[in-house]
């Protein structure tokens, strides 16, 4: 038997302290508190619930067999839109909160140092590390600025769009004078009709959609690609470097 061969224990046990010592040590920082990551996937499971309820109101599925008295699915689905709607605002305002209290990996989100050289020339090594030019990008602990960027549009400007114009909707529903009309009733008439408020809330649903497909991909790429870890981070809170 060979020096590389395992041993007959090792082989039993999986143990092999050998292993353990000769491989590359794996740091490991406290970035992400748990009220961050309890928020994102609270946010990420409003969002799923928002998307899928969202598409089938503006594109209703085939009518119910039967008397209309005696279906109540578009019900449940408006139910269900709202009660996530409500979350996600919430969740969205939990979040600002926390921004304030928190570490300052909590603030990234909802900042961009716009006139920072340092920081355009790491976007454009992570647009070249995505393009597949460079062979690894560089090391961060928080989130990359590319990813700074793009979460920054998309919590800080299209969620506050779409919270915005779906409750003026909701407002439409509940009736002239109630909470909602009277805090976004403003929206309808600014966008010009109430056709055009839906136009672009649902097109900023398709938005969110584009960035999640993007957001999943770059999470699960890194891990796999990248120096450090992504999708576990946002689990346990720790960020790991590789090398």
């Amino acid at each position: 038997m060979s020096s590389s061969s395992p041993s007959t224990a090792t082989s039993a046990t999986g143990t092999d302290e050998g292993a353990v010592i000769t491989s590359r040590s794996i740091k490991s920082i406290y970035v992400y508190e748990a009220p961050v990551r309890l928020w994102h996937w609270v946010n990420a499971l409003a969002i799923t619930v928002l998307c899928v309820t969202g598409y089938f109101i503006g594109s209703p599925p085939p009518t119910m067999p039967g008397e209309a008295s005696d279906n109540y699915l578009m019900g449940y689905i408006r139910f269900a839109h709202f009660a996530a709607a409500y979350i996600f605002a919430i969740g969205l305002a939990a979040r600002i909160y926390w921004a304030f209290v928190g570490n300052h990996h909590a603030r990234e989100l909802f900042s961009l140092p716009m006139f920072s050289t340092a920081y355009w020339k790491e976007v454009l090594t992570m647009l070249k590390w995505y393009a597949f030019l460079i062979p690894r990008p560089n090391r961060y602990v928080g989130h990359n600025p590319l990813a700074r960027m793009a979460m920054f549009f998309m919590y800080f400007l299209l969620s506050l769009f779409m919270i915005v114009t779906g409750f003026a909707l909701y407002g439409e529903g509940l009736g002239m004078g109630s909470w909602a009309d009277q805090l976004f009733g403003w929206v309808i008439p600014l966008m010009g009709q109430s056709q055009d408020v839906h136009t672009w809330h649902h097109l900023g649903m398709w938005g969110l959609i584009i960035f999640v497909i993007f957001h999943v991909y770059a999470a699960i790429r890194e891990d796999i690609m990248g120096r450090q870890s992504v999708v576990s981070t946002m689990i346990s809170g720790h960020r790991t470097f590789k090398d």
